[in-house]
């Protein structure tokens, strides 16, 4: 049990590492912040975008999807930790939210040598036609309405030993959330779907799963 004590050291803690790694993004993505405030999207965390570059690198990955609503800085994110190399497909089913994403890769576009794509569709539909034991990374964001799709199409879509990243794991970034996964008393949307995506995924064979507290919280699992 942790004392009143401990739990405002892990938040002060929490604040001293927010701080250090905004004071370090490079200026794409700082760009892709600021896109996102001016189209009145929410950014992440710079801490959690540190942590999704350093997955596209600990993967080798060299084929990425983000799927989210306008997740703008976790894709600039990836695209350095792809460094040059692979491709990367971020899907969105907002038109604002896919069209900043659009702009951004225009703006970046002879900066990189990663193939980058903007799908504008429902990840429902659109994770479907893509090719199986092709993907090295899935990151997800956004709506609740992009998880579970994801979920359900991980399995088939990843190489072995790939992984599937859901951000905002306890569902505190949701819109009128009131402390998600922390308050058990949070009957929303996002934090009763986070609820039973966490155990869905910890309960399948199939991955090997891991939260941790970056961000809003991440959950990774990881293709065996």
């Amino acid at each position: 049990m942790m004392d009143k004590r401990t739990y405002d050291n892990h938040a002060k803690a929490w604040v001293c590492i927010e701080d250090h790694e905004a004071a370090r993004e490079p200026q794409r993505v700082r760009d892709a912040r600021d896109i996102a405030r001016r189209a009145d999207l929410t950014p992440c965390a710079a801490s959690e975008g540190f942590l999704l570059r350093a997955f596209a690198h600990m993967t080798k990955a060299t084929s990425v999807i983000i799927v989210g609503t306008g997740a703008l800085v976790e894709t600039a994110q990836l695209i350095d930790g792809l460094a040059g190399t692979g491709k990367l497909t971020a899907v969105d089913p907002s038109a604002v939210g896919s069209a900043a994403i659009r702009a951004f890769f225009s703006d970046i576009d002879d900066t990189t040598r990663t193939t980058l794509r903007a799908v504008n569709a429902s990840p429902a539909v659109f994770l479907e036609r893509l090719n199986g034991n092709d993907y090295d990374l899935i990151v997800v964001c956004g709506d609740a309405s992009n998880y579970m799709p994801v979920l359900a199409q991980a399995p088939r879509l990843l190489r072995k030993g790939g992984a599937v990243v859901f951000t905002d794991a306890l569902a505190m970034h949701a819109p009128h959330a009131k402390g998600g996964l922390t308050n058990p008393a949070d009957r929303g949307e996002k934090a009763v779907l986070m609820r039973t995506l966490l155990e869905q995924v910890e309960d399948d064979e199939r991955f090997m799963s891991a939260m941790t507290p970056a961000g809003d919280g991440l959950l990774i699992a990881t293709l065996l």
